[in-house]
């Protein structure tokens, strides 16, 4: 049943780290093309490092790093009067007040911790991914409609949020939709992150049991699990592409792109 959950926690998993995800993608574009130097460097920046560091080293470096910081400002805040180094050598020793979660909360605490951290580190990465993608986007609607917006008398406001925005997901949507397929590949992470999904329980299942530990052994299954890993994802990511073609086709229904200028010739 564990097993069965796992699917849940993959799909979970996509449903709160895409829209995340689109969330800082958009604040990071916006950093991007601000006219402000030092927000524009921030957007950059945050683009250029995620993108430039491997996702895994990322992950990896980035939860225990996140984990750590909170905890560093959990053990300043509730234990004052602590003596003892934090650092000791390669440990990093708090007291027990400032655990997070607390050493004798619910084991559902605990997976949710885990699982919230793997959520943010998620959204962080594809959120610059997602940030590069809007911001070409953003630069490629064409000036002389942002220009026409102006000589109509609206604000770069207004015009960012009538004009700019709503043209600029057409351009968007082939990378975001290339995004999405990468953040469906990439949810076998989360057991490199401590988080018990579809790979951890088909690796753990599947593998050969003896008599020593399980009352029900039998040989290495494992090919068989990771099958119908393979036969699961390559259906969701093809109902994937089915729904973002459908999207595709609403978004250039009348705009001045290749595609809406076929689906043009096809009506008349």
């Amino acid at each position: 049943m564990a097993f069965y959950g796992a699917f849940g926690t993959v799909l979970l998993l996509l449903a709160v780290t895409a829209p995340a995800a689109m969330i800082f993608g958009f604040g990071g574009a916006m950093a991007a093309r601000s006219r402000v130097l030092p927000l524009s460097w921030l957007g950059r920046g945050y683009i250029a490092i995620v993108r430039g560091v491997p996702d895994i080293a990322f992950f990896l470096f980035f939860v225990i790093a996140l984990d750590q910081g909170i905890e560093y400002l959990r053990h300043k805040i509730k234990c004052p009067d602590w003596d003892e180094p934090i650092r000791q050598g390669s440990d990093f020793i708090v007291c027990q007040a400032a655990k997070m979660p607390l050493g004798n909360s619910p084991q559902w605490i605990h997976e949710a911790y885990g699982f919230s951290l793997a959520v943010l580190t998620f959204a962080i990465v594809f959120g610059a991914f997602a940030a590069n993608v809007l911001y070409g986007a953003m630069r490629a609607v064409p000036r002389a409609q942002l220009e026409t917006a102006e000589a109509y008398g609206m604000s770069p406001r207004q015009t960012f949020w009538r004009v700019l925005v709503p043209q600029m997901w057409v351009y968007a949507l082939p990378g975001l939709g290339n995004l999405w397929m990468v953040l469906i590949k990439a949810t076998p992470l989360l057991f490199l992150l401590g988080v018990e999904d579809i790979v951890y329980w088909a690796r753990d299942l599947g593998g050969a049991k003896t008599p020593r530990f399980t009352d029900y052994p039998h040989p290495d299954w494992r090919m068989w699990y990771f099958l119908a890993l393979l036969v699961f994802y390559l259906c969701f990511t093809r109902l994937s592409e089915i729904a973002l073609d459908r999207i595709m086709r609403r978004l250039t229904h009348g705009q001045a792109t290749a595609g809406g200028e076929a689906q043009r010739k096809a009506l008349t």
